[in-house]
């Protein structure tokens, strides 16, 4: 996950935005309605994908109001670090990780909705949330000149 902000994002480690990856147990492990999934590659056990699920909705700020309203903490599951290393994308890794965390959320009975966002510039990032589900909010439309952030909702049922 460290590599993906590094490498991906551009960002580095902030830690008001990436807590949860130095201390993923008690962001996803401990808490009963959240979840991690970590993928290995079968002939060296490195991690290639993550994938995270927890009940926070998107915090306003820095998302806009109407997105933290609309996707309240509790009754939303956030699909978080779904992060696939580049040497093993396009492989339906992602796709299947993300399958298993809609189940969790469906077999959760508390989840009123699945709620995402993503950073379109990241390659095949856009496109490939856009396969899964819908935009509810284009930061790069913003008239106030917004981030380039998209948020999207996924049909919890498969």
């Amino acid at each position: 996950m460290l590599d993906t902000v590094y490498r991906e994002f551009g960002t580095g480690y902030v830690p008001h935005w990436h807590g949860d990856i130095i201390d993923p147990g008690a962001a996803y492990l401990t808490p009963p309605r959240h979840t991690l999934l970590v993928a290995l590659a079968p002939d060296d056990g490195e991690v290639v994908a993550t994938a995270a699920l927890d009940s926070r909705g998107p915090a306003h700020p820095p998302n806009p109001r109407p997105l933290a309203e609309r996707y309240p903490s509790g009754a939303t599951a956030q699909l978080r670090r779904v992060y696939v290393r580049p040497d093993h994308r396009r492989r339906g890794l992602a796709r299947r990780m993300v399958g298993e965390l809609l189940d969790f959320a469906a077999a959760d009975g508390g989840y009123r909705a699945v709620y995402l966002h993503t950073d379109p510039s990241v390659p095949g990032a856009e496109a490939f949330w856009r396969s899964l589900g819908k935009v509810v909010h284009d930061e790069r439309e913003d008239t106030d000149g917004g981030s380039a952030v998209l948020h999207f909702e996924i049909p919890m049922g498969r």
